[in-house]
């Protein structure tokens, strides 16, 4: 248990010595009125909150389907990363939630064209509840 200890204060170390260097990031097609912000920058790492496949500037999704959501999300998240100085070949993780496990496959399909080589690190976790009744959302972390 102490060697956890050790370790879990050694990867936050980095954190909390560039906390002071945290800015909140404000982007294209953002919905204003929501309580987070689209992207947070600290250091040179950018975090940013969990995209569905809306159409930009808008509470209304892009499509009913899960190949056009999660087109739509990732597209959402390299516009945010296009406006915060990265791009998707500097993503290092990225989490996908579902509201069904069974779209497993046709979201895996989508999201391996916009990562073709060196993809980044991914968990995908399914459940339900997704904000506007979408049926993924895909949540990045990137190098800026």
């Amino acid at each position: 248990m102490r060697i956890v200890s050790i370790a879990l204060v050694v990867f936050l170390l980095p954190v909390a010595l560039d906390a002071q260097d945290r800015q909140v990031l404000h982007g294209p097609g953002e919905v204003s009125g929501l309580p987070f912000s689209m992207a947070v920058r600290v250091g040179n790492m950018l975090y940013l909150s969990g995209q569905i496949g809306n159409k930009p500037g808008t509470r209304e999704l892009a499509d009913t389907g899960i190949a056009g959501q999660t087109r739509q999300a990732l597209e959402n998240i390299k516009t945010v990363l296009a406006s915060a100085g990265s791009s998707l070949d500097r993503a290092v993780k990225c989490t996908v939630f579902l509201a069904d496990i069974k779209d497993y496959a046709a979201m895996n399909a989508v999201y391996a064209t916009f990562f073709p080589k060196d993809p980044p690190a991914r968990s995908t976790v399914a459940g339900s509840g997704l904000a506007l009744g979408a049926r993924v959302e895909i949540e990045c972390m990137a190098v800026r």
